[in-house]
């Protein structure tokens, strides 16, 4: 049976990538920052692991268990953090914090998941979740489109990497996703609005993000590596 790690598996896009990875029959291990009882899915074949992608204490000890999993196959970069903030008001320790979170913790876990790999010759692969913020971007969201926007080269250069090695990497880039956080951002007027502004005229659900990142984890992904899949109902292109 075939591992994935899945980092920020307990809420929206994340743990809907943990319920669709249980269904078609892979173990994961899911990550949190203290994730609770009330967090974790009833599954023997899902575990948990404590993780704080700012600390490098805590990337480094994440690391060790990495380079101690059995039939490792995959890894989603999932977790990550958005201040949105005027671009004057943002602060050094404010970029610093999307940054890490966002693109550093994603490089240093990928490259322990890739040793791992290399080490068991294995194929495998990565897929980073993005963001439509990463192709296109507003006011506000200066540090976050920058953090974004990187992970699409760090895709494209791990892909040009590893292919040949048989580990493909790839990014999906949600539109507006209807998660709890969502809901306890917007009023329904402003849901209402943001969903205008979409083609398909409604948000994804989670599960409709979950489907296309199993689908690249899978073996039915041959081919597919160092793309930028947008998934947003068209709304980066009206």
């Amino acid at each position: 049976m075939s591992t994935v790690i899945v980092t920020g598996g307990t809420r929206g896009i994340g743990l809907a990538i943990c319920e669709k990875l249980l269904e078609d029959g892979y173990k994961v291990i899911a990550t949190g920052r203290n994730p609770s009882e009330d967090d974790k899915l009833s599954s023997p074949n899902i575990s948990y692991q404590s993780l704080e992608l700012t600390s490098e204490a805590s990337i480094r000890k994440f690391c060790e268990v990495i380079s101690n999993v059995s039939s490792l196959s995959g890894l989603v970069n999932n977790a990550g953090i958005n201040i949105i903030k005027p671009y004057a008001e943002i602060t050094d320790e404010n970029f610093d914090q999307v940054i890490s979170t966002n693109l550093k913790a994603s490089f240093v876990i990928s490259r322990a998941v890739v040793k791992k790999l290399q080490s068991s010759q294995s194929h495998g692969r990565i897929v980073h979740i993005g963001s439509i913020w990463s192709v296109i971007s507003k006011s506000g969201r200066a540090s976050y489109s920058a953090s974004k926007s990187a992970l699409i080269g760090l895709t494209r250069a791990m892909s040009a990497e590893l292919a040949s090695q048989g580990i493909l990497v790839n990014m999906v880039s949600p539109g507006f996703v209807n998660t709890e956080l969502t809901a306890r951002s917007l009023t329904p007027e402003e849901t209402k609005s943001l969903t205008s502004q979409v083609p398909i005229n409604r948000m994804a659900e989670p599960r409709e993000i979950a489907e296309v990142v199993e689908f690249l984890l899978s073996k039915r992904n041959s081919y597919i590596s160092g793309q930028n899949i947008v998934v947003d109902g068209g709304f980066s292109h009206v």
